[in-house]
């Protein structure tokens, strides 16, 4: 009797060509892409294709593929693999982000580079768990206790999912944060072409390393750029990664002057670089009367009441969040200075909406059309918040 044994074919982890990928997929994909080889987390819908393609991935091209006991592990398995000098991800939803947040202030304290994809249900606590939300936009600005600066990527196609998680590698990499993907039930669950460029043409950033002996290092001692070098655990640098208030050194310091020297660097080695990292898309801005300010799949379904009012002799422009945190505030402060309002279809009722209003203040109106999830807009309620901001009249709700 003949025994045939099937094994799996060796994939390179950057797969190269046209593909027909789900969301999901295309985010695991983009991480192989960028060099992540570790994946700690915990099955959640709908997050759970991205754990399960890293699963089936990671041992083809030399990684580790960890199913943790909760998210809680998965957040401090990755902080503790990126210290160990590999590219480390996690996935979740809803409740499973709720439970990182502590984990995720201590790596913004150890300043780790690493990258958690959110595919955001509809809520509060177990909610939806197989539907479309948009609600933990401000979770992932403000859910960890205290004051720093995050970044956020939301991408709006499965393409996307692809390229804004090789930038989300990169940009962790660059200013040692963790950094996030904030996609959603549909775009995580959307199957759409995917193009994957050759390895070479998919820009890559990796961390900052020492460039002074073990004797002569200090854990945070930073760059004329805010951001210190990091080297790996095992390489002879004493390295203390402090979740305390801390000196260059990693030492506690329990003193006032000391806080503010750290969390002042903290913030501004993003805020310096602000205009480096935000993006957006804009389309017929200038001579606009009304813009449509969206992100993610709210901002697809939005394209097509923009259209509408177009035709309807509306001058609408659009414009698109691709970066949320930090948000492109000059940007949508000078656009409010020219138009009579904003319209921004959210799933949710009014995340980004105040970022908004915060930087319109009394330049123009801002009419938030609100969707409480587990579905998507109807085109027709932002084509109607359109049409009464070029006329002028209140919005109920507004």
């Amino acid at each position: 009797m003949t025994v045939r044994v099937q094994t799996r074919r060796r994939r390179p982890a950057v797969l190269t060509g046209e593909h027909f990928m789900l969301g999901d997929f295309a985010c695991a994909e983009g991480a192989l892409a960028a060099g992540c080889r570790f994946f700690a987390g915990y099955p959640i819908t709908p997050s759970t294709e991205v754990a399960e393609r890293m699963a089936e991935r990671l041992p083809e091209v030399g990684g580790i593929y960890i199913q943790m006991e909760d998210e809680i592990a998965s957040m401090a398995a990755i902080v503790g693999a990126s210290w160990a000098g590999v590219k480390a991800m996690t996935a979740t939803s809803g409740p499973g982000f709720s439970l990182m947040m502590e984990n995720i202030g201590l790596a913004i304290m150890f300043e780790t580079p690493v990258v958690l994809i959110n595919v955001q249900r509809g809520a509060p606590s177990t909610g939806l768990p197989t539907l479309v939300g948009q609600g933990d936009m401000m979770q992932v600005r403000w859910g960890s206790h205290g004051h720093y600066e995050i970044i956020a990527l939301v991408p709006w196609s499965a393409q996307e999912c692809f390229d804004l998680t090789v930038r989300a590698f990169n940009l962790a990499e660059r200013f040692r944060v963790p950094v996030f993907v904030m996609t959603d039930a549909e775009v995580g669950h959307l199957t759409e072409k995917v193009v994957i460029p050759t390895a070479d043409q998919i820009p890559i950033v990796n961390r900052k390393r020492p460039k002074v002996p073990p004797e002569q290092f200090k854990t945070y001692e930073p760059d004329e750029d805010l951001v210190p070098p990091m080297p790996n655990a095992g390489e002879g640098y004493h390295v203390f990664a402090e979740s305390l208030t801390h000196d260059e050194r990693g030492y506690p310091v329990m003193t006032a002057e000391a806080h503010n020297k750290l969390v002042k660097r903290l913030i501004e080695k993003i805020k310096r670089y602000e205009d480096e990292i935000v993006d957006w898309e804009e389309r017929d801005v200038d001579g606009a009367e009304v813009v449509v300010l969206s992100y993610g799949i709210s901002a697809r379904i939005a394209t097509r009441a923009v259209a509408e009012a177009r035709e309807k002799g509306i001058k609408v422009g659009f414009f698109r969040l691709i970066v949320a945190w930090p948000f492109p505030e000059k940007r949508v402060r000078e656009i409010s200075k020219h138009i009579k309002g904003f319209v921004v279809p959210e799933i949710n009722y009014g995340q980004m909406a105040r970022e908004v209003e915060r930087c319109a203040r009394d330049n123009c109106q801002v009419v938030v059309v609100p969707h409480a999830g587990g579905a998507m807009h109807d085109p027709k309620d932002i084509l109607d918040a359109i049409l009464s901001v070029a006329k002028g009249k209140p919005v109920k709700g507004d």
